[in-house]
């Protein structure tokens, strides 16, 4: 079985992001694999376990920086990894159509995980638009799974605490979610041994996919400040509780 894994290069979000000329930002901090990509390698690092006689091969568009997030996914256990080198931090839509490009290029997988957003767009596109492009089912927010021969079963955690039960034939794309798993963090063999398996690099521009119509552009990036104030409740608790539903009615738009 021929499995792939999409992985992202994104900030730490523990890093101190710093805003340069309106829509870039200091790319000196520190970057690592999108969190929710750690729980899709497992998920295919599990697979294989699994079904046996299987190569896991982790995929990713981005920087040369990238190599790193790769790199660990190789820790992880992932047999090889192709890398589609850029200097642009492209869209969904390229992003999609550049690692169909790449996936196609290596051999149509069975199986494809990538996590079910990033955390730094958070666009939650990539997977669909992948999957789309492949003709093949997809599946996001994946809390469950189970490969039974030709078929995946799968629940996904849906809004108001729902979950949602999915019947799929391979070949599929599944989006996992943190609950899925627990990632099994490499050992210091394991990440020894990563350094010597193969990294594929293929340029986006040598990569031939249909040019989009359309495509998003990030015009402007702000901090995100939180403005926070506390205000002091009067008077007896009848008198109290109206303030607070004015407050929470006026305010909080809650009613």
């Amino acid at each position: 079985m021929k499995i792939c894994v999409c992985v992202k290069h994104v900030p730490d979000s523990a890093a101190n992001i710093t805003i340069k000329e309106k829509n870039r930002f200091d790319e000196s901090i520190t970057f690592i694999m999108n969190p929710y990509d750690e729980h899709a390698v497992e998920a295919a690092v599990r697979v294989k376990k699994q079904v046996g006689d299987s190569e896991v091969i982790a995929v990713s568009v981005g920087k040369k920086d990238t190599i790193k997030t790769l790199r660990s996914a190789l820790s992880m256990g992932a047999d090889r990894a192709i890398l589609i080198k850029t200097n642009v931090r492209p869209d969904s839509v390229i992003t999609s159509r550049a690692l169909k490009g790449a996936i196609e290029q290596d051999g149509k997988p069975d199986i494809i995980f990538t996590g079910k957003e990033s955390i730094d767009n958070e666009g939650f596109q990539t997977m669909y638009r992948l999957a789309a492009a492949l003709h093949m089912s997809v599946a996001s927010n994946v809390m469950a799974f189970s490969l039974e021969h030709d078929r995946v079963l799968v629940e996904c955690e849906m809004e108001a605490g729902a979950t949602g039960v999915m019947d799929m034939p391979l070949p599929c794309v599944i989006g996992t979610s943190k609950a899925l798993n627990k990632p099994s963090y490499p050992t210091l063999p394991a990440i020894m041994h990563a350094k010597k398996k193969e990294v594929k690099i293929i340029d986006l521009e040598s990569l031939v996919f249909e040019k989009p119509m359309s495509r998003i552009e990030i015009l402007e990036l702000k901090p995100a400040v939180e403005e926070r104030g506390s205000k002091e409740l009067k008077g007896r608790p009848e008198e109290v509780v109206m303030q607070l539903i004015q407050i929470l009615r006026e305010e909080g738009k809650v009613f």
